[in-house]
């Protein structure tokens, strides 16, 4: 484990030991576990963006089919 320090508003730190409290935990725990959730959060995107943009993109027309046009693209008549 590594110590942090870190610099919030009087109202947030108020908060955070508030709520700390109600979870009867320590503040220090609280945004160890914050921190954790995001880093998870990030790493769960970023592979499954991964996984995304490995796919093969599906062909938008068969071969020799002509292009659509602007209108049918977007149902303006």
């Amino acid at each position: 484990m590594r110590n942090m320090t870190i610099t919030v508003d009087e109202k947030v730190a108020k908060w955070a030991r508030i709520e700390a409290a109600r979870q009867d935990t320590s503040v220090s725990r609280m945004v160890g576990e914050m921190l954790a959730e995001k880093m998870e959060e990030e790493s769960g995107y970023q592979a499954a963006m991964r996984r995304f943009l490995a796919r093969e993109a599906p062909p938008l027309r068969r071969p020799g089919e002509p292009l659509p046009k602007r209108e049918e693209l977007y149902d303006r008549f």
